[in-house]
């Protein structure tokens, strides 16, 4: 009972270190970002910390209840358990673009299976990972979790550690190296990249409500999401149509997209350098490059990059082979759905897909004939906030799931046990062999 216990109240100071240092925390994030919107922290990084906090209390006495499981007929009266137990010490390494969520939400996990937790926080957010160090130290005792910071050294000295088990969540490319730094203490690892996410048009669904929920997805944290959409789909001849919305979509929402608190910079001059890199590629390689806001061009000194959309778009193009992670957006026709379908799956398995569209039977069609990590129907980023879905991708999107019972499931032991019954047959089943054993074994293997 002690043991139980003490998963509540790790729990409970996880809640309070959140509550009482929220403004903090954004304030942080914010300083780490150049901007990033109070409101989006409140949103995307805060709100999914407490809830995913909430589901862990609310489900965990019957998450840590022993598994009845069935006994074949010839070991009867026996019983079948399955134990959840912990691993022992759980590494999560953090990425830059959601610093705080994507802490909170393995470190949940990882405590709500008992286990004791190391946290590498990111290079690229120093102010939040300072303080989110500073502050677990305070709640936390240092056997319980503890924060490590440093650069790209020590988190890959980080991933060599023999932890029980290893989540990370950061670009494919990164993701092997930790796969095989992993691989020599036989860590088992759940990795969350990520991949070129699609957002497909169904031929009947109001190009105005797919447009909203798009730009919406794509422009939240200035498209440093790895689930935004990353490219769209959308039937041949509607794509200029698409633009139109999309830039009445952007100037009721960024009216002053360049100076509005609630439009994000890139998180680093190294990463806004790359994102201007991809446009101009796609520019000299024939795109047509139309932006989306009244400002068209990015600005260097606050780094914030005006969202853009890309016709004309070649496979040869780098936006169009890497993911993108900014407010930039390929835009695809396609002569009908099947066309669609085989674009997505001529590529690497996406850690999201969005398909938008009224008629069940195509999206069952969609669903069943593409195969990615989640899914949002008819809207984009939401299968992430439900709790009671697993999260993980599919291939070089990811490997390995979390969130609610599939993170408590993966930070945890599934131990087997058999109860044997006093009375049993196995006394039948011993040397010396002989006529009766030949018959009970004809009889098992009939």
């Amino acid at each position: 009972m002690a043991f139980r216990a003490a998963k509540f109240l790790l729990l409970d100071a996880l809640e309070r270190l959140l509550r009482e240092n929220a403004q903090a925390i954004a304030n942080a994030i914010s300083a780490d970002f150049g901007n990033r919107s109070q409101h989006e922290t409140q949103l995307l990084e805060l709100f999914p910390s407490f809830e995913a906090i909430r589901h862990a209390r609310r489900h965990l006495k019957s998450w840590m209840r022993p598994e009845r499981r069935a006994v074949s007929m010839w070991f009867l009266p026996g019983r079948a358990r399955v134990l959840h137990q912990p691993l022992g010490v759980v590494g999560i390494i953090v990425p830059w673009n959601y610093p705080l969520m994507l802490a909170v939400g393995p470190l949940v996990a990882a405590l709500a299976a008992g286990n004791r937790v190391m946290v590498k926080m990111s290079e690229y957010t120093p102010a939040t990972s300072e303080l989110f160090a500073l502050l677990v130290s305070k709640y936390f005792s240092d056997d319980e979790v503890v924060v490590v910071q440093g650069d790209a050294g020590v988190a890959q000295a980080f991933a060599q550690l023999p932890f029980g088990h290893l989540l990370f969540t950061g670009s494919t490319k990164v993701g092997y190296s930790v796969m095989r730094a992993a691989a020599e203490n036989l860590t088992p690892v759940t990795l969350e990249l990520g991949g070129k996410s699609p957002a497909i048009l169904g031929p009947d669904f109001p190009l105005e409500k797919f447009v909203e929920r798009v730009m919406v997805g794509k422009t939240m944290n200035a498209g440093q999401t790895c689930i935004a959409p990353d490219y769209v789909l959308v039937p041949a001849g509607r794509a200029r149509e698409f633009i139109a919305a999309a830039q009445k979509v952007m100037a009721d929402c960024y009216p002053d997209i360049l100076r509005t608190p609630d439009y994000s910079s890139i998180i680093s001059e190294r990463h806004f350098n790359r994102l201007v890199g991809l446009v101009e590629d796609a520019r000299a390689q024939g795109a047509e490059v139309v932006p989306l806001s009244s400002a068209a061009e990015p600005d260097a000194k606050t780094r914030r990059i005006p969202p853009v959309a890309l016709l004309n778009v070649t496979p040869d193009m780098q936006a169009m082979q890497e993911e993108i992670f900014g407010p930039i957006l390929p835009v695809v026709p396609y002569r009908d759905l099947d066309e669609a379908i085989r674009y997505v799956n001529a590529r690497p398995n996406p850690l999201a897909l969005y398909y938008f569209d009224q008629d069940r039977g195509r999206i069952d069609h969609v669903l069943e004939q593409t195969l990615s990590g989640g899914v949002t129907i008819n809207d984009t980023i939401l299968h992430i906030a439900q709790d009671s879905l697993p999260f993980g991708g599919v291939g070089e999107s990811g490997k390995g799931h979390y969130h609610g019972f599939e993170g408590f499931e993966a930070f945890s032991k599934k131990k087997a046990v058999f109860y044997q019954s006093r009375l049993n047959g196995m006394a039948l089943f011993k040397p010396p062999y002989g006529k009766l054993f030949e018959r009970m074994v004809k009889l098992l293997t009939r």
